[in-house]
């Protein structure tokens, strides 16, 4: 890769990344009406962490997919109901981050997640996002939109977690969405989690018919792999 493209790409995931801190920086603290929610900034600094640690890993790896995963969530190619379930998907996730502190300062919807509680919440976000980037690190097409990667020369990707579910990306998604809200001590927002989970489940229906059609062998690579997200339940 060309110095010149590298240094584009990192000045690309540099701006990209500032955007995304000051997002949830303001879904969590506006609502909480303090600065003073060190949980807050313990995930903050793990979102950080996370996000710059696999992106550079990428970068070595597979610049061309960073390339692809910095693009716009709607995109030219992305199937139609992939236009409306993933800016749902964002939207609910924006969602539960502004409920926790919502309901932890405020509203008090729920008694506080008790410390057991949120330790696996932490537990369960840093999971979830090593197996994302475990199967981003797996399949060069791992893409954040869904759409037709033939002209890349994409083939069904089996290996790795690939061979456990079809979906590991998904299932780190889960953990993530989960593992957040009771992090930050909200029950309410934990349960609003399981809508977006819902919509990660629709998403891999939707997914998985486009695949079927534009994707050869992978259809015979759902015979092989039976589990689309969870091993043994579905």
């Amino acid at each position: 890769m060309a110095a010149e493209t590298r240094r584009g790409l990192i000045v690309t995931l540099i701006v990209s990344t500032l955007a995304e801190m000051i997002v949830f920086a303001l879904l969590l603290f506006v609502p909480a009406g303090t600065l003073g929610w060190w949980r807050a900034w313990v995930y903050l600094g793990a979102v950080l962490v996370g996000t710059i640690g696999s992106s550079l890993n990428i970068l070595d790896a597979n610049p061309e997919l960073l390339a692809e995963r910095m693009k716009p969530p709607i995109q030219q190619g992305q199937s139609r109901a992939d236009k409306v379930l993933l800016p749902a998907m964002v939207a609910a996730f924006a969602a539960v981050l502004a409920l926790a502190p919502l309901d932890v300062f405020r509203l008090h919807l729920l008694p506080k997640a008790n410390p057991v509680a949120s330790a696996l919440g932490l537990a369960a976000f840093i999971a979830g996002w090593w197996l994302a980037h475990r199967a981003m690190r797996e399949n060069a097409f791992a893409t954040p939109v869904v759409k037709d990667q033939r002209a890349r020369g994409k083939t069904v990707v089996q290996s790795g977690p690939y061979r456990i579910v079809r979906h590991p990306m998904y299932a780190g998604g889960v953990l993530v969405f989960v593992g957040t809200p009771l992090w930050l001590e909200s029950w309410a927002a934990a349960i609003l989690a399981l809508a977006a989970v819902g919509l990660i489940v629709l998403r891999i229906i939707a997914e998985e018919r486009f695949l079927r059609c534009k994707l050869s062998g992978y259809a015979a690579y759902t015979k092989r792999v039976r589990y689309r997200l969870i091993p043994s339940i579905w």
